[in-house]
Formats: C-alpha cells, structure tokens, sequence
C-alpha cells in the first residue's frame, strides 16, 4: 500500500511539473510576440534626426531665403539640396531658379511633377545630372517636348519617366512618342532589343518604364509595337515583370520624391494661412467707406489726439519766450522791479 501511495504521488509531483512547464510554455510563447510588437511600436515612434529637424525649419522659411537661395544652397551637400528642393515642390515654390540652384551631379531621381519648372530648368538640371535613371514631369505646364529631349539628350541612365496629369502634360507626352523612341543605326538587324546601346544612335536608350495613366489607345499601341521595351503603366507583381523587378519609381500610386522626405514633420510644407471670409456684395458695397473718407477720419482722430499736447507744448513755449524777454532786455527787468515794488508798497499799507 506505502509503495501504491508513493508511487501515486510521484505521478501527481511529475503531472504538476508538466502543467507549469506548459504554463510557461504558453506564456513565454505570448510573451515573445508582444516583444517584437513593442520593438516594432519603439522603431516606429521614434524620433526624427537632428538634419531632419533642421530641413523642418528651413523649409517652413523657405520664402524668406529663396531669393539668395543661390549663394547660400552653394556650401550644402547633395544630402540636403534634394530635401530642399522637394520641400519646395510641395510648398508650390519649386520653379528653375530653385531647382538650378539646388541641383547636384550626384541625383538619381528628379521629382518635378506640378511645379513651375520650364525647359529651361529641365535642361540645365539635365545638363548637370547625367546620372538620373528617374524623371517626373507630370502636370509641368511649362515643359514640352523641347525640354524632353533635352534631358533624354543628357540623361543617357534615364529608366523611368512619368508624366500626363494635365492637358498641357498630357499634349506633351503625345509630342515626345518619336523622342523617347530609340533610333538604330543599324536597321539591317533582326530586333533592336538584341543590339548593343553603342548600336542605338539616339533616343532615350536606357528608359524601360513609362508612367502615363491617361495614355490614349492610339499613343500605347504605337510604343507596343514600335518600342516593346517600353512598358507602360506597369502593374505591382510579386514575380515582377518578364522577370524583371519593377522599380518602386514606375508606380504612380507615391510621389517619386517621398523617401526624401520621410523623416521630416509634414507640417513643413502644410502650413495653414488664413483665409479670409467672403462678404456679400450688398453688405461690403453698403458699409464700406471710400478711400478719401477713410483719410479724412484717421486725421480727425489724431488730431483730437495730438490737441491737448499741442497746447501744452504752446504754454510752455510762450512761458520760454517771457523768460529770455525779461533776461536780454533792461526795459523788461526794469518793469518786473517797477511791479513788485508797487506789489509790496500795496501789501504794507
């Protein structure tokens, strides 16, 4: 019976064991998620850079300096320009003094897209920055074709382009169909996709990915059967496309520039202005004053202001003027002895 009981017991002992065993099993279990959750929360709250914080306050004043925005953006490195010069696109600023100014020979991606850039400013970007692979000049009222080939003419790494978003950008991209095609200098060949980029004589030779949501049938049918290297509008595809990745640059779903500015509070480019309330037309006609009766009223209220400190400032001058009278003339002294004399002969008696 000892031996039952024992051995009953050891069986109990070795069943709570394994009972906490799976309780700290299961804890430890819930535990680890909620561990990587709280890394997670910790990455993702946490706080922006020094340079960051500083393009922050730049770009909430950047009117105030965008005038000597040329001699200034001169001693910045290419890590700063191009925040720069996306603060200011989305501040409605960017136009080609800006992006001149802040240009560098080290930019991969120029974003453009709704700004005041012509082809001037396209040109001289394009100029300096042969290294671009990724172009936006969608809804750029102020670029054409002139500009476009400009920068195929110099970017010869140029991947990616988007534009259309307007009827000036849209007229434009029908224009550049024949620019961004490339040429051959060898039409003998089987496929140009086969030939060697020394091979192709002119053209965007590089570009592989056009952005172009408004694209008509007519404009897409021509680059797919004139220039199959061309993909338009690709779609997002975990096996890519023809089993090439397609760039995070060929989807028009985020700004081309917003990696730039991730990591800076996007109350820099959001700030409120007052707006004023409209007043209808019956009531400002009626109630407000002209020009000329508006003058005339301030200057009655400052007069009737200045009125008290003018006599003041009289009393005082004419108590002056007394003074110097009776010092610089005998006569006067003789009168003001003459008077206090009579004075003290009338008090006495």
């Amino acid at each position: 019976m000892e031996k039952g009981k024992s051995a009953r017991q050891a069986v109990e002992i070795s069943l709570k064991k394994l009972d906490l065993n799976a309780d700290w099993n299961f804890k430890s279990s819930r535990l680890i998620p909620s561990l990587h959750s709280s890394k997670l929360r910790i990455e993702k709250t946490k706080p922006p850079s020094l340079v960051s914080l500083c393009l922050g306050v730049i770009g909430r004043h950047l009117e105030e300096i965008i005038e000597d925005l040329s001699e200034i953006a001169v001693n910045f490195p290419a890590d700063i320009k191009i925040p720069l010069a996306a603060i200011a696109r989305r501040r409605k600023l960017l136009n080609d003094d800006v992006i001149v100014s802040l240009a560098d020979s080290s930019w991969e991606i120029l974003d453009l897209s709704g700004s005041d850039v012509s082809n001037f400013g396209l040109a001289k970007v394009a100029e300096m920055c042969k290294s671009l692979r990724a172009v936006d000049i969608s809804q750029c009222k102020k670029i054409t074709a002139n500009g476009v080939s400009e920068l195929v003419r110099h970017c010869h790494s140029l991947e990616t382009m988007r534009c259309g978003g307007c009827p000036s950008s849209e007229s434009t991209a029908r224009r550049c169909l024949g620019i961004l095609k490339p040429k051959l200098n060898d039409v003998e060949g089987d496929s140009w996709e086969e030939l060697d980029t020394m091979e192709i004589g002119h053209g965007a030779q590089s570009l592989r990915w056009l952005v172009w949501p408004k694209i008509d049938e007519d404009s897409l049918e021509m680059l797919s059967a004139e220039c199959p290297r061309i993909i338009v509008n690709p779609k997002p595809s975990l096996f890519g496309f023809k089993g090439t990745e397609v760039p995070r640059e060929a989807f028009p779903d985020v700004a081309l520039d917003d990696p730039i500015v991730e990591d800076i509070d996007p109350k820099t480019w959001s700030i409120c202005r007052s707006i004023p309330k409209a007043m209808s037309p019956s009531l400002s006609s009626a109630n407000e004053l002209s020009i000329a009766e508006k003058f005339r009223l301030a200057f009655v209220e400052r007069d009737t202001r200045l009125a008290p400190k003018r006599a003041k400032n009289a009393r005082q001058h004419q108590r002056r003027a007394e003074r110097e009278w009776m010092m610089t003339s005998t006569r006067a002294k003789a009168l003001a002895l003459a008077s206090k004399a009579t004075k003290s002969l009338h008090g006495r008696s």
